[in-house]
């Protein structure tokens, strides 16, 4: 049995009827582009974050871009983030013409590490994003307080948190914006690209709203220079009859994400995520594989198998990018999918050392905690419908491929 490292069909099995017909009134209708179904879909999105203001558009880029926009970031401003994310987060800020300043994480929870985020401000910066990574929130009430110290806007990041909280509010709802994908693969997907930014300023999501029709407050009139990225009327339909199910679904990746805690406990070779917060939303389950502190390669020494240590390679982006050796993480890749469990990186490449941000003069070590983990971070697979055998399977193929020799390290 191949165990997919996320899958749909289940979910649209279970609701496919509701679906066919949502998206199929949408179809009779001939509102494709606004209208009803939008605004339904707003209104709950916006509810279910804890704000008064949802606007939907075209991705979780996109969200990003109108958030900024919307705040009046641009020029000659500074951002300050994390490298440890999907490019999209610092591309984002360049697209508005300010700066990305990036500073490192916290190895135990792979989260921009605050302390460094504050000691990284200037008079430049205008704006601090953090990123809610793997669907595990940042601590909110510190950068809302480190934010007021120094006068800067809050953008969050909620492209992979939808569903999580901290301190019992949702994610969206600390910030000045919360931006948010509804990329298919996301906790809560759509059946193609989409995105919202929510907020609480009535002011600021008109603002962000007539961004996203071209700058245009009413019909041909265009008092800025804006975008068309809109959220399409047949994704807000397929997001209106999933939103009620959110809540389930987390609470299955909370689940299976402890079952994995628990199962892989004593497994050598292999470091777990801490359990996190109580409103980890759990969207990827994240380990390290890490080399062992001599530079023995972990592979060879906890691994059994007379071949096993051969084929454990020098990794092409460590030596090209600057890196740390990934080839023990790449090794237990292969040997999972060879074994039928596929798996994901995210992310091989952090943003600072990417080719697109060369001019910013990041070199190699700049930010080593960040590049250490992405030499390292291998996500297993996790989604509401993964079954229990499946779950067991790559319990039992990572206890056969990965030894007890050395004790993980969970939180």
């Amino acid at each position: 049995m191949q165990v997919p490292p996320f899958s749909l069909s289940e979910q649209i099995q279970e609701l496919g009827a509701a679906l066919d017909q949502a998206v199929l009134e949408v179809l009779r209708s001939g509102q494709y582009i606004g209208g009803a179904t939008i605004s339904r879909f707003e209104t709950d999105f916006a509810t279910a974050c804890g704000v008064p203001h949802a606007i939907g558009c075209n991705s979780g880029t996109d969200a990003l871009i109108l958030a900024l926009r919307g705040l009046g970031i641009g020029p000659g401003d500074e951002v300050i983030t994390a490298s440890f994310s999907f490019f999209a987060t610092a591309e984002a800020i360049s697209a508005v013409g300010a700066m990305p300043v990036f500073v490192d994480v916290e190895e135990s929870s792979y989260l921009i590490d605050l302390d460094q985020l504050e000691a990284a401000i200037t008079p430049a910066t205008r704006a601090l994003l953090p990123v809610h990574l793997f669907g595990r929130p940042v601590d909110m009430e510190r950068v809302c307080a480190i934010a007021e110290r120094h006068g800067l806007k809050v953008v969050e990041d909620c492209a992979q948190a939808t569903g999580a909280s901290w301190a019992g509010r949702p994610v969206g709802s600390w910030g000045d914006v919360g931006c948010f994908s509804f990329f298919p693969t996301k906790n809560l997907g759509a059946a193609g690209d989409g995105g919202a930014i929510t907020c609480r300023d009535a002011e600021l999501a008109q603002v962000i709203r007539e961004l996203a029709v071209h700058g245009m407050p009413r019909r041909y009139l265009h008092t800025a220079l804006g975008y068309n990225s809109r959220l399409d009327a047949i994704q807000a339909a397929v997001l209106t009859v999933k939103l009620p199910h959110l809540g389930r679904w987390v609470d299955r990746r909370r689940a299976i994400s402890a079952l994995y805690r628990q199962q892989l406990a004593g497994l050598g070779g292999v470091h777990l995520p801490e359990a996190g917060p109580t409103g980890h939303s759990w969207n990827q389950f994240v380990v390290r594989v890490p080399g062992t502190p001599s530079g023995v390669k972990a592979c060879a020494v906890a691994c059994s198998g007379s071949n096993q240590a051969a084929a454990c390679v020098s990794s092409t982006d460590s030596a090209d990018f600057g890196l740390p050796e990934a080839c023990c993480r790449d090794w237990l890749k292969q040997q999972l999918q060879n074994a039928g469990v596929s798996t994901i990186i995210y992310y091989p490449i952090p943003i600072h050392r990417q080719p697109a941000y060369d001019e910013l003069g990041y070199g190699p070590g700049s930010l080593p905690i960040t590049e250490r983990l992405c030499s390292e971070v291998l996500s297993l697979p996790i989604f509401p419908e993964l079954s229990v055998d499946q779950q067991q399977q790559v319990i039992a193929v990572l206890g056969q491929l990965v030894g007890a020799a050395q004790p993980a390290v969970a939180a």
